[in-house]
């Protein structure tokens, strides 16, 4: 079953005994200079103890404090519509961290950006702190398979707001739904789901097509997660490697699209499936001991104080946009 890595989130919240070993350390104060999309989170500074039991981390959004900060926070749409404050008085040892949670295609013009940042926070797992989408915790106990929601009437499932035919998702769609039925659902197939009727619609979905629109290392989204994993279906994936899917989920929990020769391969190899109960509940056998969990903003700023004293003392990102790109 799962090994280390799977614990993200409870590795990330430092134990009582790590926690009192560490109390004595000084605060690390986390600016986040600029938000998303112009949107903004409100938190108590000591949310990072309180919740996640993170001692010596003080989170912050006034801007005011930026001479206090120990890292300032730049998410990488907010700094592609207003400009970095460079001219403040940078403290000695103030590091900058890059944030983004899209693939590079959709990160702009990153040349602006050489030199300025210490750190990358990103969904990467070679980022300096890595904010999945998703991630597994143990249940508090096992739950009997029994218990398991099962009520499939549908083979092949999929959710698609924005659809383009260069897409290699859209490619794959239109090769297998000539295999087999598809059942699309979301704005382009003028049948969208409101949010409360989202994961039970997909629940009665055998399969969940979890189809990225960007093939890139690590990217794997709420498509994942959320979509797939916290609704029961079956994920079909397409987006990051096989490796990349490997080392985050479950074994035997997922259908990679790379895995076949060719989709029309795939298809068969869903009816098939679909028709073996047996086989099929081994897809979910791992919804007896393990949950999804979803983080929040909260959480990723967080994560920078976890990390913050393995950070080298010295380090920037000279070429961003070379680090970004890496496939």
């Amino acid at each position: 079953m799962p090994g280390r890595h799977y614990d993200w989130l409870r590795e990330s919240s430092f134990s009582a005994a790590s926690s009192s070993k560490n109390s004595k350390q000084q605060n690390v104060t986390i600016l986040q200079w600029c938000w998303p999309n112009g949107n903004t989170f409100k938190f108590s500074q000591d949310f990072c103890w309180k919740q996640l039991g993170i001692p010596n981390c003080r989170v912050v959004t006034q801007r005011s404090l930026f001479s206090e900060a120990d890292v300032v926070v730049f998410h990488n749409r907010g700094i592609n519509k207003e400009k970095l404050p460079l001219e403040l008085p940078r403290p000695p040892g103030q590091r900058w961290a890059w944030l983004t949670r899209e693939p590079s295609v959709r990160n702009g013009d990153r040349r602006q950006f050489a030199g300025l940042f210490n750190l990358t926070v990103h969904f990467r797992r070679d980022a300096d702190v890595t904010i999945p989408y998703g991630g597994l915790l143990p249940q508090d106990s096992k739950t009997p398979m029994e218990n398991i929601q099962w009520n499939k009437t549908d083979l092949v499932c999929w959710v698609v707001s924005n659809y383009r035919e260069s897409y290699k998702r859209s490619q794959v769609y239109k090769e297998l739904s000539a295999v087999v039925p598809v059942k699309v659902y979301g704005r382009w197939a003028n049948a969208p789901l409101a949010p409360k009727d989202l994961l039970p619609t997909l629940s009665r979905c055998y399969f969940y097509l979890a189809f990225e629109n960007t093939i890139a290392k690590d990217y794997i989204s709420e498509k994942l997660w959320r979509n797939s994993y916290q609704s029961g279906a079956v994920p079909v994936v397409l987006g990051a490697s096989v490796q990349d899917y490997e080392a985050v989920a479950p074994p035997h929990s997922f259908i990679h699209v790379d895995q076949f020769a060719s989709v029309k391969e795939l298809g068969k190899y869903l009816q098939q499936l679909a028709g073996d109960v047996k086989h099929y509940r081994e897809y979910l056998q791992w919804r007896r001991e393990w949950k999804v969990e979803l983080p929040d903003w909260k959480w990723r700023l967080c994560q920078i104080c976890l990390r913050y004293p393995s950070f080298p003392p010295y380090k920037v990102y000279d070429d961003l946009e070379a680090w970004d790109n890496v496939v």
